[in-house]
């Protein structure tokens, strides 16, 4: 799936959020164990869902006659182009003309989704349907789409996040193989930059925290590391993972030339979704993408060989490379909706039902979300695309913890992120400390 840039992102979680804190006393839906709609009568749904490209749109609607065609009572009003901004105004005010069936991108705010009941719990829905979910979904995908027990979402399709590179530019510089850990990437970068002026010619990676996907996030992904203590308190000052990760970051700024030089180069890549992104244009020989990346630079004629890997790991834990940063498409119910059985009927068939998966994967070029979708030889995805496939099996996969206020604390991380990186903020065990406590007194707030 397409992503908004990352301050893009910022700004609709942060409205997103807000708007949910509103929902938590504004919902006076009925409660999933409460809907009594009869799948079976003739009906009409309406399903939001975030998508605007015409090729996606395409596929959802696709997906939709698919859907209609097995269940011929059940017709489905479509709209696309919905973010969480406007998703949460209409489950807030509720009524007729608001979605029965709704859709994010934004997993990192399943917390809040769950907690406030901005989605319906979906429990009843699936112990009725007589779903095995471990044995149906990635452990991953199970984490992320619900919040303390409570399970509010489920996910449609997956996004995986591995090392793009440019095998061409590889062989120029007598390097065999992509980096597996993130020593050998700092090596790599440094082997592939080619300096021009007080510019360069080519980058070997964009390590900065504005770049395209390198944010903090992401980058976590390559080390094992766990966001919260047991009583839920913030955990980045005391796991090690994270102190480490920054470090890396750091040193990769400054032995690629520092902070002020990458950002002023930075300021000359394309747009992130256009065909005039730094690797398509081979600006940079390595990037931290999603699984589209493969299909956009396929698109674009890039005049290079285009190599997947997984991301590089951390180097005290080489044994787990091949896994990655996971995130996905969620589906929920609108809590205040009164075809919710209905409803429910059109989530199990898009997240379940092992054609619909791989007929959508194939179509947007995403990674599917179930065991049988993902071992379907009905994908028809390019070769390369098998790396994805592997890193959302992965065991050591993993994606960040949910919070009742969704994204804000990764949002708080992210933010001092931009101040370590460029020398602002200079004890870094002080700052991780401070922005802990930053992110439980957000936290209380909300609870």
């Amino acid at each position: 799936m397409r992503r908004t840039s990352r301050t893009s992102r910022l700004i609709t979680s942060a409205v997103a959020v807000a708007a949910i804190s509103v929902l938590a006393s504004a919902c006076t839906g009925q409660s999933a164990s409460e809907a009594n709609d009869d799948p079976n009568a003739n009906t009409t749904i309406t399903f939001w869902h975030g998508w605007s490209a015409p090729a996606e749109v395409k596929a959802i609607r696709a997906n939709v006659d698919r859907f209609e065609a097995q269940h011929k009572n059940i017709k489905v009003n479509v709209v696309g182009n919905i973010n969480d901004d406007k998703l949460n105004q209409a489950l807030r005010a509720g009524g007729s003309k608001g979605p029965d069936v709704v859709s994010s991108f934004t997993t990192s705010n399943v917390g809040k989704f769950c907690s406030s009941g901005a989605f319906a719990d979906l429990k009843p829905f699936i112990e009725k349907s007589k779903l095995d979910l471990e044995k149906t979904f990635p452990k991953v995908t199970l984490d992320y789409t619900q919040f303390e027990g409570k399970r509010c979402a489920m996910p449609l399709l997956a996004d995986a996040y591995g090392l793009y590179y440019n095998k061409d530019a590889f062989k120029k510089a007598g390097i065999a193989s992509p980096p597996k850990t993130m020593s050998e990437l700092t090596e790599t970068a440094k082997k592939l930059t080619k300096t021009k002026g007080d510019s360069y010619e080519q980058l070997g990676f964009m390590p900065n925290f504005h770049g395209f996907e390198t944010t903090t996030e992401h980058y976590m992904g390559s080390w094992d590391q766990k966001y919260f203590d047991e009583s839920g308190k913030s955990n980045i000052a005391k796991d090690p993972a994270f102190a480490a990760m920054f470090t890396q970051q750091k040193k990769l700024i400054d032995e690629l030339g520092g902070f002020e030089k990458l950002e002023k180069y930075r300021g000359t890549f394309g747009d992130e979704w256009g065909a005039k992104h730094p690797f398509h244009t081979g600006q940079v020989a390595m990037q931290m993408d999603g699984e589209w990346r493969l299909g956009m630079a396929e698109d674009a004629k890039v005049p290079f060989e285009i190599g997947v890997a997984p991301m590089p790991v951390a180097d005290d834990e080489a044994d787990s490379y091949g896994k990655g940063f996971l995130s996905g498409t969620i589906m929920g119910i609108a809590p205040a909706g009164k075809k919710q059985n209905a409803a429910w009927e059109l989530i199990k068939f898009m997240t379940t039902d092992t054609k619909a998966v791989v007929e959508f994967a194939n179509a947007i070029r995403n990674v599917p979300s179930t065991f049988d979708a993902l071992k379907s030889p009905g994908l028809k995805l390019d070769p390369r695309f098998k790396t994805f496939l592997d890193i959302a099996q992965h065991p050591k996969s993993n994606t960040p913890a949910g919070a009742v206020n969704g994204a804000t604390y990764l949002n708080t991380l992210q933010d001092f992120g931009y101040q370590y990186e460029k020398g602002a903020v200079k004890d870094l065990k002080a700052g991780l400390e401070k922005t802990a406590q930053q992110i439980d007194t957000d936290i209380a707030k909300a609870k």
